[in-house]
């Protein structure tokens, strides 16, 4: 991989705003439309220690817990996760002792909830460790734009669509666009951009990547064409994830 400019992808409130990138030759409607279908990928919003405010996004993986990016939840004061018009306060989060804000490394934190989100399902943990090639969905609560314009807005709705797996660099999955006729081409292209930190890759239905960070050669990282984006493999992290869910009584 060579060197990389690098974007944390949650939204600092105090700034433009600007859900992932999306192939040009695809309507919106249709990323809008797919995204519906991952209820469990929803909004976390917060506080930082310095009142700055923050969003980004989140993956529910059963009633009480969750999984975000470490770089999220970092130093934050107060946490919110929003479930359509329904707002639950979040007391308690593990970020991965390991995690020092260096890239690609150990990106990852579970919360829990005293009270239950009341999903009707959640996805389970990738086991493989055979990511790579693989056909892959992906989903958070970004800024969106197209793989041309870049993101450039924030409309706080859920967009998902398609890539594959490249390489894997350190703990991250790597994902890139492509154009159509390439031989990695998918018919519903998708990168992550600022805000989707936090929200899930799946193969086969399975949590298998931790939106992380968009990477990029131009040093304008802002989800084009040659971008790449990182997501924590889940496959390195399930011991840890499954040793500290929280498990109401």
């Amino acid at each position: 991989m060579k060197p990389l400019i690098i974007l944390l992808l949650s939204i600092v409130l105090s700034c433009i705003c600007i859900a992932g990138t999306i192939d040009p030759e695809n309507n919106d409607s249709k990323y809008l439309e797919y995204g519906s279908q991952f209820k469990y990928v929803v909004k976390l919003c917060g506080l930082y220690k310095d009142n700055t405010p923050f969003c980004a996004s989140a993956v529910l993986i059963d009633n009480h817990n969750f999984l975000t990016a470490a770089h999220v939840v970092k130093n934050y004061k107060t946490l919110t996760i929003n479930i359509d018009d329904k707002s639950i306060i979040i007391e308690k989060m593990i970020i991965h002792p390991e995690f020092s804000s260096t890239f690609g490394l150990c990106d990852i934190a579970i919360g829990h909830s005293d009270i239950s989100f009341n999903m009707n399902f959640y996805p389970s943990l990738y086991e493989q460790e055979d990511e790579i090639g693989k056909l892959c969905s992906i989903s958070g609560f970004g800024i969106y734009g197209t793989f041309n314009t870049g993101a450039k807005q924030s409309d706080n709705k859920r967009r998902a669509g398609y890539n594959k797996i490249d390489e894997i660099n350190k703990d991250l999955l790597i994902c890139t666009p492509t154009r159509k006729g390439s031989k990695n081409h998918t018919s519903l292209e998708f990168l992550i951009a600022s805000g989707d930190s936090g929200g899930g890759l799946f193969i086969d239905g399975k949590l298998a990547g931790i939106n992380s960070c968009v990477m990029a050669i131009d040093k304008k990282p802002d989800s084009t064409f040659t971008d790449e984006s990182g997501h924590t493999r889940i496959s390195k992290f399930r011991s840890w994830i499954i040793e500290n869910r929280y498990e109401k009584k």
